[in-house]
């Protein structure tokens, strides 16, 4: 069973940065993908970033060139690096996995992500 727990949000100004932390237990890194999703109040979740099992990284628009999901494979730890971050950056982050073998696993929330953590909060002011 995949366990996913984030850690690392928080308070900050337009403009500083956070690293969000995720650890893992329970799943094969080959076959599960992970991502980063958020969802602001009165908004749906979105995609935030993805890392596949070769290690290659996709973003959505809003977030390239400042945010940086990556992985450390011995701790069992995803991580979002969040720079120069907006206002607009606000919500609850949630790191999800995603069995690649069954799903589509793309930068949708419902592309398969069938794990989630508990979320934490991200909140950024001007």
């Amino acid at each position: 069973q995949v366990q996913l727990v984030e850690s690392g949000g928080g308070s900050v100004q337009a403009g500083g940065s956070l690293r969000l932390s995720c650890a893992a237990t329970g799943y094969t890194r080959t076959r599960y993908w992970m991502g980063w999703f958020r969802q602001a109040p009165g908004k749906e979740r979105e995609g935030v970033a993805r890392i596949i099992s070769d290690s290659t990284t996709y973003y959505a628009d809003s977030v390239k060139g400042r945010f940086t999901i990556s992985r450390d494979n011995a701790k069992s730890t995803l991580y979002l690096q969040m720079n120069n971050l907006k206002p607009e950056d606000s919500a609850m982050y949630y790191c999800a996995a995603c069995d690649s073998y069954a799903y589509v696993c793309s930068l949708s929330p419902n592309s398969g992500y069938g794990y989630w953590g508990q979320g934490t909060q991200v909140t950024v002011s001007s």
